[in-house]
């Protein structure tokens, strides 16, 4: 099940996510099953990340994000040209405190 923001916290982590790197980048070889779980790693242990998608075509690009999102089970909290910033609470050990609706 993919994880549901109000615009509330939408708006709030775009503001946590402002100075974060890129963690990731997905390269020639698009979403492999190698991909998804460095994602879903990565967001396991920090639960906001940054990722960037080399893809020349617009739709292409944007298919990725949404399927990276989607096999995740993260939600697309913002997407700025190459750049798409994904958030997911840990189930371990929760560092976010999103702001209520």
């Amino acid at each position: 099940m993919q994880t549901v923001l109000t615009a509330t916290q939408t708006r709030f982590l775009r503001g946590q996510a402002h100075d974060l790197k890129a963690m990731l980048q997905v390269g020639g070889k698009g979403v492999t099953a190698s991909l998804i779980a460095e994602v879903a790693l990565a967001l396991e242990h920090h639960e906001l990340i940054k990722i960037k998608v080399a893809a020349e075509d617009r739709e292409a690009r944007d298919a990725m994000i949404d399927d990276i999102a989607l096999r995740t089970e993260a939600a697309l909290v913002q997407r700025i040209g190459h750049t798409a910033i994904l958030y997911k609470p840990s189930q371990d050990r929760r560092q976010i405190v999103l702001p209520r609706a």
